[in-house]
């Protein structure tokens, strides 16, 4: 008797969810645009702790078991990955603030690429021809991108934004390493290890820890709604959309970033900017489209 293989249905709401994820996602830029006075780490102490406190009742929610101990069964990748996401977003708010959104959130955009080369060096994954040429078209618009910035604070946010980049990479190596089924609980670790460091931090520095009534809210709200809402939306979603499509999707959020400090602030990007992230969100896109075309397994008999 032949048995055929049939793929899971496509879940319209799947598309709508993670393409909410992605809206939210790209109101970082604004959010931090709207900070008066507030610097990166007193930002990050309070949007850790709000995140940290949503996601905690969402996984006992979903889970009914302890949020803190999931996290800790994941062992080293688990904490490696919560750190690298707390690098990732510190790295994005010093850059946001140091660099236009436009170019901020277009180096973001890297971060796939960057997670197929670190998953060839650290786990030996196979990278596709295509997705090495991708790689390479990437790094060419990057170029582009920085050509232009190469002194004082544009260059640091550009780096920034690279190292950025990078630590989001490295939590997606993590997870793979860890053959974790589900990302919240490393999330949940990281706003734990952020609120810490970046207390500590704050705390060494001189910094207070309190704000103006406006930083603060715009921080907690940050927290909830543009991290910890989007990436819920976004766990929920991926259920049931192909990984090419995912990243296509995820690309709302470094299309729309730019969109929204633009039209409420007036914030417009350099031509090298808006050349550059042209061609390396077309290296993305090309590699998810790349991707998704290749041949189905066959049929089970």
């Amino acid at each position: 008797m032949t048995r055929i293989a049939t793929l899971p249905e496509r879940d319209l709401r799947g598309y709508v969810l993670v393409f909410m994820a992605g809206v939210l996602w790209s109101t970082v830029g604004l959010g931090i645009r709207l900070i008066d006075e507030a610097q990166v780490w007193q930002i990050l102490f309070y949007r850790s702790l709000s995140m940290t406190a949503l996601l905690y009742v969402v996984i006992r929610l979903r889970t009914g078991r302890d949020p803190l101990r999931l996290a800790l069964r994941m062992g080293w990748p688990g904490v490696i990955g919560a750190l690298s996401l707390v690098a990732a977003y510190s790295g994005a708010i010093f850059a946001i603030q140091t660099t236009s959104v436009a170019n901020a959130m277009m180096l973001f955009a890297s971060a796939p690429l960057m997670a197929a080369i670190l998953g060839r060096l650290i786990l030996r994954e196979h990278v596709r021809p295509q997705t090495w040429v991708a790689i390479c078209v990437a790094a060419c618009g990057i170029a582009v991108m920085v050509w232009d910035k190469f002194s004082g604070a544009a260059l640091m946010g550009n780096l920034a934004a690279i190292g950025s980049a990078v630590g989001f990479a490295t939590f997606t190596i993590t997870l793979r390493w860890g053959k974790a089924t589900e990302m919240l609980p490393a999330v949940f670790l990281s706003g734990i290890f952020g609120t810490v460091l970046m207390g500590a931090i704050c705390l060494s520095l001189g910094l207070s820890l309190t704000l103006s009534p406006s930083d603060t809210g715009i921080s907690l709200g940050m927290g909830v709604f543009q991290v910890g809402a989007g990436l819920i939306l976004y766990t929920i979603g991926s259920k049931t959309v192909p990984a090419a499509e995912l990243t296509l999707l995820s690309l709302a959020e470094v299309v729309l970033g730019p969109v929204w400090v633009w039209l409420l602030l007036g914030e417009t990007a350099t031509l090298n900017t808006l050349i550059g992230g042209a061609i390396l969100l077309g290296a993305i896109a090309g590699n998810a489209l790349s991707g998704a075309r290749r041949k189905p397994p066959p049929p089970m008999v």
